[in-house]
């Protein structure tokens, strides 16, 4: 998914600066570990550490985020008959289209109020099928390894055929070419392993207070863009309840989030950091986040010995035809030795 704050391009550096910054100070191995990656998005870091570390904690408020970990980072083992699952999703003579919510909500069809098109009426329908089959499933006892396999997969291959121009801010007023495309169920194959991960769905203060570990990983929202609302529609899928779409853009609640807001975001932080029981804790911010780079240091410097590693990556664009100044950002890993 082109996601925003993705850190998948960044994994090698996030990978080698953690590892350097532990052999440095002769700490526990990264094998004996407990790594909690606590705003997890894509699971993108926690994907990276699973089999690198013994146990992985992931975490993330949307919903949407939730299911991806359930799968990429709880799942690890084999699914027994999935295959005949997905053929039976994909078959439309096995799971005809059906004009539910996502239908009536977020497609063009015929006579909609809001006429919004975030998917061609052929997916839209086609999307509602799967998201209702797959609850059937569960009904009847579908596992929780099946469940949440299938619904991670439902999410990413709805998103390759979506059609905005990135976030589900907006939807672009003609069907792109990928959008026009019929929806493939692809599997989202996760990475066996021999341990046991866990994963939460919960507000980064409230289980900070409630869980220990060695490595705190934290990827935060670094400005005001709020997850909630540019990936409304991933949540919609996801949860798949009865709420009334707000606007022309077919919004949904959320709950906003003090990261996201210039005078609490220093708060939140140095609550994170203060009741973290962690040994070591990397923070990733980009250099145009809402907190500058000497109010990160300040913070961690009053919690133990502090470090700083950067490197120039490519620019997240929502956008294409949007212009500006320079086409990369500098993430900065802020490390802290509590």
């Amino acid at each position: 998914m082109n996601y925003i704050g993705s850190k998948f391009k960044l994994t090698s550096f996030l990978q080698t600066n953690i590892e350097i910054a532990l052999q440095k100070a002769n700490a526990k191995p990264l094998k004996d570990s407990v790594f909690c990656d606590m705003f997890a998005g894509t699971s993108a870091v926690g994907k990276l550490f699973k089999n690198r570390v013994r146990q992985i904690m992931s975490n993330d408020r949307e919903y949407y985020s939730f299911i991806l970990s359930k799968n990429y980072i709880e799942n690890c083992h084999r699914i027994e008959g999935i295959e005949s699952k997905f053929r039976e999703l994909q078959s439309d003579e096995a799971t005809p289209p059906i004009k539910g919510k996502i239908y009536k909500n977020y497609c063009l069809g015929k006579g909609h109020l809001h006429a919004r098109q975030y998917f061609s009426d052929d997916n839209g329908a086609k999307i509602d099928a799967i998201r209702v089959k797959i609850e059937q499933w569960r009904k009847q006892g579908l596992d929780d390894a099946a469940y949440f396999h299938l619904l991670a997969s439902l999410l990413e291959s709805a998103d390759k055929v979506a059609n905005t121009a990135s976030v589900y801010g907006a939807f672009l007023k003609t069907l792109k070419k990928s959008a026009a495309k019929p929806i493939i169920l692809e599997p989202a194959v996760f990475e066996y392993s021999k341990n046991q991960h866990v994963v939460f769905n919960e507000d980064s203060n409230q289980l900070i207070q409630k869980i220990e570990g060695d490595i705190l990983y934290l990827d935060p929202p670094y400005n005001a863009r709020e997850y909630g609302a540019n990936y409304h529609l991933l949540n919609t899928i996801a949860l798949y309840d009865a709420f009334t779409p707000r606007g022309k853009t077919g919004l949904r609640d959320y709950e906003k989030s003090h990261w996201c807001k210039k005078t609490k975001v220093a708060n939140e932080l140095e609550t994170l950091i203060r009741n973290a029981n962690f040994e070591w804790i990397f923070l990733s911010y980009n250099d145009e986040g809402l907190l500058g780079l000497e109010q990160i240091r300040a913070i961690f410097e009053r919690y133990g010995i502090y470090q700083l590693k950067s490197q120039k990556y490519q620019r997240f664009k929502a956008d294409s035809n949007r212009t500006y100044k320079q086409d990369f950002t500098i993430e900065h890993l802020h490390i802290l030795h509590k």
